[in-house]
């Protein structure tokens, strides 16, 4: 398999001009735009012209030079025809969903995934549009195959399973989707550059940007990538959920994001080392941790076979300590006495945040499909951050382990 290098397509477009033939690209802030010919308004609402197709900007919520920009940027990223950058992650999540869905249709999902789009799919869109929702485990092919009906319209998974960082074989996945005549729409938020889900199958990709794309923890932000067919229907003016319940992003967010996004492969490769270092120096001494880098993990082997190698297996672990209880402990000590992190959900933070997941970004999740999902009381994400050294970073955890007695009998020189 070829593997694809994002950055290269992203090094072609980046090369444009500002507005003034500044460096960077140029900031539009006007909220509406005007028209040289009374006649191209009426063209514009009626979707024979547009920025794509004519260069002809209609309102804010609809199209912005900026924002159409890291649009560009987003599609260079996946390798898709065109994208739409949104206000969150969830705004992308929750309009690709309702464009492709309607009353009495059917999702079939991975029973682990983030907190909010289970919650989007379970509790509000049977509720409010009649859409329901099968959830199983991904990495069962056959139980995915058997959960599909006539009236399924989409499989939705994330590329790597937040929290329980399993991997989804998107290619398969793809085939799956393609015989049933459905929409594979793949999470890519936690994995951005090591793996490019258009290019392994995937017909939607969707991010939220907050995250690594962002890296700072400052901006709420989020992507969808497609086909140019499916973003203008996300943008139609009479049915594009994307146009009319209006997710839309600030000008100036889009413009931040932007600069970002030059930074991202130092980011991720960052990310990518530090924890990948940990890993396996929690897992030498005995305490039960998950990384997708490292070799017991199930599904390594996927992974190497998917992935862009330049960038790493990723910035995020977990450990399972068994009890809610000691994993409170442990992220307390870790933030209020050794100063290794953050108590803090999200993740792609230059520092390391940490969190309960049951407890807090899968709440949402009965206790039974946590069960089922693998999501134990005592498992905690680490989203490993890179400032500080190696060693300082090593140190902090392993006294933390040592003081709930995670390793009482591990020493140093052993």
């Amino acid at each position: 398999m070829t593997r694809r290098n994002p950055i290269e397509d992203l090094a072609l477009l980046r090369h444009e001009f500002g507005e003034h033939g500044g460096v960077n690209m140029s900031i539009e802030a006007s909220s509406t735009f005007t028209v040289m010919d009374p006649h191209t308004m009426p063209e514009m609402f009626q979707g024979r012209k547009g920025p794509e197709n004519a260069g002809c900007y209609l309102y804010g919520r609809h199209f912005n030079p900026t924002v159409y920009n890291l649009s560009r940027q987003l599609a260079a990223l996946e390798g898709t025809e065109s994208a739409y950058c949104t206000a969150s992650g969830m705004g992308a999540i929750s309009a690709t969903l309702m464009a492709l869905c309607g009353h009495g249709d059917h999702i079939v999902s991975s029973n682990t995934v983030y907190g909010g789009s289970y919650a989007l799919m379970h509790y509000f869109l049977p509720a409010t549009a009649g859409v329901t929702t099968c959830f199983v485990n991904i990495s069962d092919l056959d139980a995915v195959r058997a959960a599909i009906t006539d009236d399924t319209r989409v499989l939705y998974v994330e590329s790597v399973a937040n929290p329980t960082l399993r991997v989804a074989d998107i290619p398969r996945l793809a085939e799956i989707a393609d015989d049933a005549g459905i929409t594979l729409v793949v999470d890519n938020t936690f994995s951005p550059l090591i793996l490019s889900p258009a290019a392994l199958g995937a017909d939607v990709v969707v991010h939220s940007m907050t995250k690594f794309i962002s890296g700072m923890s400052d901006i709420i932000a989020g992507a969808v990538c497609g086909s140019h067919a499916f973003i203008e229907q996300l943008m139609d003016l009479h049915s594009g959920p994307l146009m009319l319940l209006g997710p839309t992003m600030d000008p100036k967010t889009a413009a931040e994001l932007s600069l970002r996004i030059p930074h991202l492969p130092l980011r991720m490769v960052a990310h990518g080392e530090r924890a990948l270092a940990l890993a396996e120096r929690l897992e030498a001494v005995g305490v039960d941790v998950c990384y997708p880098g490292l070799a017991g993990h199930p599904d390594r082997a996927l992974l190497d076979r998917l992935r862009c190698p330049d960038y790493g297996y990723g910035g995020v672990l977990t450990i399972d300590l068994g009890e809610e209880e000691r994993a409170d402990k442990l992220m307390a000590l870790l933030q209020n006495k050794y100063c290794f992190g953050f108590m803090a959900v999200s993740l792609g933070y230059f520092d390391t945040l940490m969190s309960c997941s049951g407890a807090s970004t899968s709440s949402e999740m009965s206790d039974g499909d946590k069960a089922a999902a693998g999501i134990g009381p005592g498992l905690v994400r680490m989203s490993i951050g890179y400032t500080g050294t190696l060693e300082q970073r090593w140190g902090q955890l392993e006294a933390a382990l040592r003081d709930i007695g995670c390793f009482a009998a591990y020493s140093r020189a052993g």
